[in-house]
């Protein structure tokens, strides 16, 4: 989508809202975080409506992505209804090595692992609870929350929600965020200084004279950069509902990729072939249980 038809879209939603009935408060919250970031989008330098911001407050971070999204509403609703869909959503992400919707529809299970093949065995298993907290013709909200994760890692959210700007198009919401203890600051802090040296987020902090340009680091670079892959996987994910079945996992995983290569300073980290084998056989072992309880 062009900002132009993006500009135009931000009248239309702004229409809808004053024309709508009553509505319930979270669907009026959305409406005014809509509008607060509408200029965002407008003149985002992803070439697209789409904004990222990071905070960290104590001990928890946490990443947020807003955005305007070439899905209908009826069909991001039901591309993204429940845990298996969430599933298929979840594994593109570089260090998820498996999902599994856990009996009932109630929740999943999340291995997270490193950026390269490792056995299951070896992965940190996190159990989040599943829960569609909003879902309305006009407007949705799934939250899923884990109360413990690796390394001292606990209270993990990952939050959605959606509504409809047209026929369409959808506005979404993604935010992903966790919180650390003593242990954890301490890995963390060993990560900044080694494999995570360098690296950076999508906030731009100051530009220098000279032109160069300071980007966020340190855990709100983590967070930008995980809320990013995340909502990267849930465009890939809607895209390939258009296509059969049994082609769904690998146009999700080559679109995701190719996604991700876009902005290569802040995710790149394997090449295309080695993602593409390594997601290959961890979709292999997630299909083969998807369907069974766990």
């Amino acid at each position: 989508m062009t900002l132009s038809r993006f500009a135009f879209l931000c009248l239309v939603f702004a229409a809808q809202a004053a024309n709508a009935g009553p509505q319930t408060a979270p669907a009026h919250a959305l409406q005014d975080r809509y509008a607060s970031v509408a200029g965002r989008l407008a003149s985002s330098p992803f070439g697209r409506p789409l904004a990222l911001e990071s905070t960290q407050s104590g001990s928890q971070v946490l990443g947020a992505a807003y955005a305007v999204v070439d899905h209908p509403f009826a069909e991001l609703r039901d591309g993204l209804r429940g845990p298996r869909q969430w599933c298929e959503v979840l594994i593109l992400h570089l260090n998820v090595k498996d999902c599994r919707a856990t009996p009932g529809g109630g929740g999943l299970a999340l291995f997270l692992g490193r950026k390269h093949p490792e056995p299951l065995q070896e992965a940190h298993r996190l159990d989040f609870v599943y829960r569609a907290a909003t879902d309305e013709p006009g407007h949705m909200v799934t939250v899923m929350k884990a109360d413990r994760g690796p390394a001292g890692t606990y209270d993990y959210r990952i939050r959605f929600e959606a509504a409809p700007l047209d026929t369409k198009h959808s506005f979404v919401v993604l935010s992903y965020s966790y919180s650390y203890g003593i242990a954890a600051r301490m890995a963390l802090k060993i990560y900044l200084a080694t494999a995570g040296a360098g690296k950076i987020g999508f906030t731009l902090l100051d530009e220098q004279s000279d032109g160069s340009r300071r980007y966020v680091g340190g855990l709100r670079g983590i967070a930008e950069r995980n809320v990013m892959r995340y909502y990267l996987a849930i465009e890939a994910h809607l895209g390939a509902l258009s296509a059969p079945p049994e082609a769904r996992a690998e146009k999700s995983m080559r679109d995701w990729f190719a996604a991700t290569e876009r902005y290569p300073v802040q995710l790149h980290e394997l090449d295309r072939s080695d993602y593409l084998e390594m997601k290959r056989a961890e979709y292999r072992r997630q299909a083969g249980v998807l369907s069974r309880a766990y």
